[in-house]
């Protein structure tokens, strides 16, 4: 039986059909740039400190209410504590002057009982002044973007699991609906508590119609037009996104102003239902022959070129005993029913999990880099458009693993080797964490070009929502080994650079997917070569015998 790329072979790769279906897709990857990254902004602490009622003070007594504290070796107003006011009252009523009649260090503190009054100087509003997350409830500023992550992990698997039961395109526009829903139902939150249930509903479907949408487009696409929109696309599109985030933010300096307006432009994509079509390989799998030939017909009457009288022939005859079956039986636990295929999804997953604590935590490090957030965060979006450019040329002419393991090696050696920077050589430094970022950027494109080749039809959505849920586990723990700074400088960047090192390592031991067609059972998942397997060919499969023989 030919396989899906051989049967379409005759629309081409980059007719009108392909084109459309590719911008389009691309289009739906705009807000979850925006959107993914726009805590940095929402959840900002903005400088604070307690407030000061309207009470009668002399000015010299109003300056002094709030005392000084030594911050990384500079004195900076208290954030969380002032001078008792009854008792600064008092001796201001006395006509006594600080710092001259009355010894500061003398006089009683006290928690600001009285609220906190916030610095609109970079923002009108965030999360934190809204709800007071800072001194005792500062823990509350960190936990409400861990809470999102946590939405974005639970989405990425069940997605993945409901895409491969229902098709990629309902579960496409279902999560992007749920992710604008709830996005906006966020200004309306009448506490922190109610705002956190809310992060936690838009972070199911932030990534997850990410995951849907890149699955769709690979197995729409064929040949060179699969490589450009799997290594640059829907890569490209969410990199755009990102840099549009600090652009409109600089503009809209409350959190539920630049909430709205990062999400009301969703509504367009509402006529895409109407367009864009589902996977024909999906519907294959699912032994819908008559539908996947009907949308292959009508790409192309839009290519303009003629299709042969039956196109997936082959499909009808075996659909019933080869397809139906087979995706009756494809659940999350086929990934780690037989040896081989657990191998791979273990290591998969590791890998996945050491690139999203690289690249979230030096995507949240990059604050160092300027005193402003907004250049800080165009600057850290500005590095991935050359990162997924980078890619599509690893993707189009290097080997899957070899790939893989350069990414893993210029993480590693990049941030290991920041220690060694004198620090009279600042630039350098920045310079290497940035090469780093670059690299687990690129890496990012790359795994899911790698996973998604590896996985039969069936598996492939619930495989790559299990590897984004793992790796979603690093995105939640990577501001806290940014932490292990206070023991130890560079030992963030230690742990960064020793996990990429080992992940490059065991890389070696994945099967190697370059040039050759999407497996469609898991049975084609297995006459791939790897390391551990070397021997099989296309011509040959005793190696694969042998490790069957042995499960």
């Amino acid at each position: 039986m030919r396989d899906y790329d051989a049967s379409v072979a005759f629309l081409g790769e980059w007719g009108r059909f392909q084109v459309m279906v590719f911008f389009m897709l691309c289009s739906t990857i705009l807000p979850n740039g925006s959107s993914s990254f726009s805590l940095v902004f929402v959840t900002d602490t903005p400088r604070h400190h307690c407030l000061v009622p309207e009470v009668n003070l002399s000015q010299d007594w109003r300056e002094a209410v709030i005392p000084m504290e030594e911050v990384h070796g500079e004195l900076e107003r208290s954030q969380c504590r002032r001078y008792r006011l009854d008792v600064v009252r008092n001796l201001s009523d006395m006509g006594l002057v600080p710092g001259r009649d009355v010894n500061l260090s003398s006089l009683e503190q006290e928690d600001c009982v009285d609220g906190w009054s916030y610095s609109s100087e970079r923002y009108q509003s965030t999360v934190v002044s809204e709800f007071d997350l800072v001194c005792s409830a500062s823990w509350k500023q960190p936990f409400t973007s861990t809470v999102f992550f946590l939405g974005v992990l639970v989405g990425s698997f069940f997605s993945g699991v409901l895409s491969d039961r229902f098709g990629r395109k309902p579960v496409l526009f279902a999560t992007m609906a749920v992710q604008a829903v709830f996005n906006l139902a966020q200004i309306a939150s009448p506490s922190w508590e109610v705002l956190c249930v809310l992060f936690f509903c838009s972070g199911l479907g932030s990534i997850s119609n990410y995951v849907s949408c890149y699955v769709l487009g690979t197995e729409i696409f064929t040949g060179n037009t699969r490589m450009v929109y799997a290594s640059m696309g829907v890569c490209i599109g969410f990199a755009l996104g990102y840099m549009m985030l600090p652009l409109v933010a600089y503009f809209l300096r409350s959190w539920k102003d630049l909430t709205v307006a990062i999400t009301v432009p969703a509504v367009l994509y509402i006529p895409f239902w109407w367009v864009l079509p589902e996977s024909p390989m999906w519907l294959l799998s699912q032994g819908r022959v008559g539908e996947a030939e009907t949308i292959v017909r009508r790409a192309a009457k839009m290519n303009r070129v003629e299709a042969p009288e039956k196109i997936f022939a082959d499909y009808m005859i075996n659909a019933s005993q080869l397809y139906a079956k087979s995706v009756q039986r494809y659940t999350f636990l086929d990934l780690l029913r037989r040896r081989s295929i657990a191998a791979t999804t273990i290591i998969l997953c590791f890998v996945w999990f050491t690139l999203s604590v690289c690249y979230y935590g030096l995507s949240l490090n990059t604050s160092r880099l300027h005193s402003d957030p907004y250049i800080s965060c165009f600057l850290s979006a500005v590095v991935e458009v050359p990162a997924y450019s980078s890619t599509y040329l690893a993707v189009r002419f290097l080997p899957r693993r070899v790939a893989v393991i350069l990414v893993f090696l210029v993480v590693a050696l990049s941030l290991l080797f920041i220690q060694l920077v004198p620090q009279s050589v600042l630039e350098a430094a920045v310079a290497l964490e940035m090469l780093g970022k670059f690299a687990a950027t690129a890496g990012t494109s790359l795994l899911f070009a790698f996973t998604a080749e590896l996985y039969p039809t069936g598996l492939r959505n619930t495989a790559s929502g299990t590897c984004v849920m793992v790796s979603r586990t690093g995105s939640c723990i990577a501001p806290f080994l940014l932490q292990l700074n206070v023991y130890f400088k560079y030992l963030s960047y230690v742990t960064f650079g020793s996990l990429a090192m080992v992940s490059a390592f065991v890389t070696l031991f994945l099967p190697e997917s370059f040039r050759r067609p999407l497996p469609e059972t898991i049975q084609q998942m297995h006459k791939r070569p790897s390391i551990m397997c070397p021997c099989v060919t296309r011509k040959t499969s005793k190696c694969v015998t042998t490790l069957e023989s042995r499960l």
